[in-house]
């Protein structure tokens, strides 16, 4: 049973040469479609406020909805791990079982939100990445380092945002239909409107896969089966907004997806898994005084998962998280003060029996950033009190300054803790009940140079994880894990010529054992460029990551890879586009996790219309 059960989400407890001189030639001379926040754009996640970029003292990537749009057929992990200082690991091809690792830490070390609600599995204790409907999405802000101060538990490795399609003024319809290798198809159609003191946004979609085995040979236990492990999603997602009073807007918001994703459990066995994603959420915001803004928010988020697995009996898996917070933003002579209130429901249910169902967090928290002159700052408190766990207090603190016109420098300490999940503590056989969080103290320095058109970005990090739990079939609090690492990014713009570079370097260790920790690289470089020609857009990306193991002990490595994506957009007339793009173009063959196949040479063609 354990054998057959690994590839499924009912026990998926473990989740899933160094060319450095090639490497750093590469970042120097070359090319990520998405960035490092330009200077001044405006970000929400790293402070929960809106802040300019360059006043910020965290370490930020932006992707835009033009961003996903250049890489049809990806998944997001997928998209996620071409930035700078994100790794991935799937279980297979789209809609298979994904981790995310961001600065090298652990998948259950990152929070995920959706339009400020906390999304994931409680009992697996990770953001669920792989039933996320990319139509849905306009904006992702990634925030690497620590996060706990400002958002609870998990925030060990960093956080990830996304923002969905809103509404705007006036009437924006869209449409869009993709076919490609491997039988892909995807359609999606919607709009945004706003007339008055209303507006709102309704997308659709539709997505079909063929895909491929997603399993080889070496996969463990037995499970390999060599036929297509196709994956189907249909999604909507709807907003709507009234601004009932001079500055105050009432808000609601839902997002649905189901999906069916088949897996390999053995020769001649048809498994699969449906998962359900939902998310619906109201708040209110509003201008109290001229200093004073203050929200609220009243969510609920649902992860479901039916497994029918051909060797053992059929799992059921489901997480529901309802959320409340009240946050109170006040204008001050140093900055944006900030205070709040949360708490956050969490309950599992389905086919297994946990001895705990249900645990309780309320939360206060308060924080300050602002800027005068050269100088900035941001310093944020929280504290947790856990049903399970009692109290838990995190911060942060953290300084910029502009020495020169061209060059500023950040430092930062942070405090983090992770919440032992339900599988973890309860799982029957599995678990360990004696687990107690993991606490995480980061220490990170910045330098960035921005002269024009043009910014490098060197940031330099040690995370230190003391009660570290290793990924394993019995899970334990070791004494602690270091990670340790930097990351020098270029973006710059030559008229119509866009380049941009990354280069990663890691050190994560279990310092009890002294061994790496599993699927994460020690090297890894994105590239990217973009050219725009008249009615042509074209460009590319590549993505280099290094040798790493595929288990704790290190027996069993993985063998660098590199993939080559490129694509080209041309348009056809004022409202319509037609896009090109070929994904792994050197069709190389790699795995994230040992056994499990990552997709080949892909071709997709897109046509979509936008009314200008």
């Amino acid at each position: 049973m354990i054998a057959s059960s690994m590839n499924h989400r009912a026990l998926h407890v473990f989740r899933v040469g160094r060319p450095t001189l090639l490497a750093l030639a590469l970042v120097a001379a070359g090319v990520s479609h998405a960035q490092t926040a330009a200077l001044g754009e405006t970000v929400v996640t790293a402070t929960r406020t809106p802040a300019r970029a360059d006043s910020l003292v965290s370490d930020v990537t932006v992707l835009t909805r033009e961003d996903l749009q250049r890489q049809p057929g990806r998944s997001l992990p997928e998209i996620l791990a071409r930035e700078a200082g994100v790794q991935f690991a799937a279980n297979g091809g789209r809609g298979k079982s994904s981790s995310v690792f961001l600065r090298g830490t652990e998948a259950r070390h990152t929070i995920l939100l959706i339009d400020g609600v906390r999304y994931g599995s409680a009992t697996l204790g990770t953001p669920v990445w792989e039933n996320l409907p990319l139509d849905a999405i306009e904006r992702i802000e990634v925030v690497k380092g620590p996060a706990s101060s400002l958002y609870g538990s998990d925030g060990v490795g960093g956080v990830v945002q996304i923002f969905t399609r809103q509404g705007r003024q006036g009437f924006h319809p869209y449409a869009e239909l993709s076919a490609g290798s491997r039988g892909y198809t995807q359609g999606a159609a919607g709009f945004s409107a706003g007339q008055g003191a209303f507006s709102g946004s309704l997308g659709l979609q539709a997505l079909n896969d063929r895909s491929f085995s997603a399993t080889n040979p070496a996969v463990p236990f037995g499970n390999y089966n060599p036929d297509r492990d196709p994956f189907r999603q249909r999604s909507v997602n709807a907003q709507g907004a009234w601004s009932f009073a001079p500055d105050w807007k009432l808000e609601g918001g839902l997002l649905h997806a189901e999906g069916t994703s088949h897996f390999d459990d053995g020769p001649g066995r048809d498994s699969h898994s449906k998962v359900r994603t939902s998310l619906l959420r109201a708040n209110v915001n509003g201008r109290v005084t001229g200093d004073w803004q203050t929200r609220v928010q009243l969510a609920r988020s649902r992860d479901v998962s039916n497994a029918v697995v051909a060797s053992v009996l059929p799992s059921d898996f489901e997480t529901t998280q309802d959320q409340l917070l009240w946050q109170n933003d006040l204008a001050t002579a140093l900055g944006v003060a900030q205070l709040g209130l949360e708490r956050l429901e969490q309950q599992v249910d389905g086919s297994t029996a946990y001895a705990v169902r249900e645990r309780t967090i309320n939360s206060a928290f308060a924080g300050l950033n602002g800027e005068a002159g050269v100088h900035g700052w941001q310093a944020s408190l929280r504290h947790d009190r856990n049903s399970q766990f009692g109290p838990h207090t995190t911060g942060f603190a953290g300084y910029g300054i502009r020495f020169a016109p061209a060059w500023r420098a950040h430092a930062s300490y942070g405090t983090s803790f992770v919440a032992p999940s339900f599988n973890q503590l309860y799982f029957p056989r599995f678990g360990n009940p004696t687990l107690q969080p993991e606490e995480g103290r980061n220490r990170e320095f910045g330098l960035t140079w921005s002269p024009g058109d043009h910014t490098v970005k060197l940031v330099r990090f040690d995370n230190r994880i003391r009660g570290f739990i290793p990924s394993g079939p019995l899970p334990a609090n070791v004494p602690r894990a270091r990670i340790d690492g930097w990351t020098l990014s270029w973006d710059g713009r030559f008229a119509d010529l866009g380049l941009r570079a990354a280069y990663d370097r890691l050190d994560p260790r279990n310092q009890l054992t002294g061994r790496k920790l599993p699927r994460r690289a020690d090297e890894q470089v994105t590239l990217g460029a973009d050219w725009r020609a008249g009615a042509w857009t074209l460009g590319g990306s590549l993505l280099y990551v290094g040798e790493r193991f595929d288990d704790a002990a290190n027996n069993v490595r993985l063998g660098a890879y590199t993939t080559v994506d490129l694509f080209a957009t041309y348009a056809l007339a004022r409202d319509w586009t037609l896009q090109a793009s070929l994904r792994n173009a050197a069709d190389r063959e790699y795995s994230t996790v040992r056994g499990y196949n990552q997709p080949g040479r892909a071709f997709v063609a897109t046509l979509r219309w936008q009314p200008k």
